[in-house]
């Protein structure tokens, strides 16, 4: 790769990052968390794959359990693979604090989703589309939401073989209810991953998680399997 290539990228991943400083200086409200992420893919047949994901969240680096998530879902693959359908479900325990006391809440909720996902390719920029909407049953109530997923993932070099094992990662999503107050949630995402393999990655970034008056930080460590 030529060295102007190679500046080329570096100043497009310097370039999100600087993007996001303003938005991370938001966070000064925030307690810093811990989430455990691995989302897996497991493909049936050239179509048809299967979905699976588990989430440990934490509000302080580990030990104080936040949320498990667990989700999974069906989806179908096309138009030359750049597009994907998925019906999903998931399940969701949250431990919320009461007031400012150091006792917790137990909440189950249980949740309904189908989301399509899209991906295109500038240069060797992957960018991804997701557009999520989910019926939350929560406890005895029942609510729903709708969220826009945007990615992008950003080569760093590559090696004698020409393949990337560096690269870095960014994304935004907002959460918005059928309901006021509409505005639910934003997450901004900035990290650095490698690829092990062409089915396995790892990946560790910063994401502040803002609502309208209070904003958390988190760090996250997430394992992708494609098998």
């Amino acid at each position: 790769m030529s060295n102007n290539l190679l500046k080329k990228k570096v100043n497009i991943g310097a370039l999100i990052i600087v993007l996001m400083l303003p938005l991370f200086a938001q966070s000064q409200d925030s307690n810093f968390g811990n989430w455990l992420i691995y989302i897996g893919n497991k493909k049936l047949n050239s179509k048809w794959n299967i979905h699976n994901e588990v989430q440990y969240r934490n509000y302080n680096a580990i030990g104080d359990l936040e949320q498990l998530l667990l989700r999974t879902g069906l989806g179908y693959t096309f138009n030359e693979n750049k597009n994907n359908f998925l019906l999903g479900y998931g399940y969701i325990l949250s431990k919320n604090y009461i007031g400012e006391t150091d006792k917790t809440v137990s909440v189950n909720e249980h949740r309904i989703f189908q989301q399509f996902t899209s991906k295109q390719n500038i240069g060797s920029i992957k960018i991804g589309h997701r557009y999520r909407f989910e019926q939350r049953f929560v406890e005895n109530d029942f609510k729903m939401r709708f969220r826009y997923f945007l990615s992008l993932k950003v080569p760093l070099w590559k090696d004698e073989n020409q393949e990337s094992k560096y690269y870095l990662s960014a994304y935004n999503e907002i959460f918005l209810n059928t309901k006021t107050s509409i505005f639910d949630r934003n997450r901004l995402y900035g990290g650095i991953g490698y690829n092990i393999n062409k089915n396995i990655r790892l990946e560790a970034g910063y994401m502040n998680q803002f609502f309208e008056t209070t904003s958390r930080d988190q760090f996250n460590i997430i394992t992708f399997v494609n098998f």
